[in-house]
């Protein structure tokens, strides 16, 4: 299975607080979002506004792609959410830390 994330911009949605950003997987287009909940957490977001949230997720996007990348390769899944749980599960076990 190959994974790839293109170089866009995320999308921010203030309404679920929510940062959505493209994965391709095996050249089919899935949806990710992560929590801004989890950009607090685990990267540095000083609060859930638009700008604390992109600012996070660009100084760490190669460590949010590659818990996107595991549980992308865990599930096949179509689209997914990262959640501060589970990005804390990642990191415990020694990936993306």
């Amino acid at each position: 299975m190959q994974i790839l994330f293109p170089n866009e911009a995320p999308e921010y949605s203030g309404r679920e607080l929510t940062l959505a950003f493209p994965a391709m997987i095996d050249g089919e287009r899935v949806e990710c979002t992560i929590t801004a909940a989890a950009l607090e957490d685990h990267f540095g977001a000083a609060s859930p506004r638009a700008e604390d949230v992109l600012d996070a997720f660009d100084h760490h996007r190669e460590r949010i792609e590659a818990v996107a990348r595991r549980l992308l390769s865990e599930t096949r899944a179509q689209c997914l959410t990262l959640r501060s749980g589970y990005v804390r599960f990642v990191q415990a076990h020694g990936v993306a830390s």
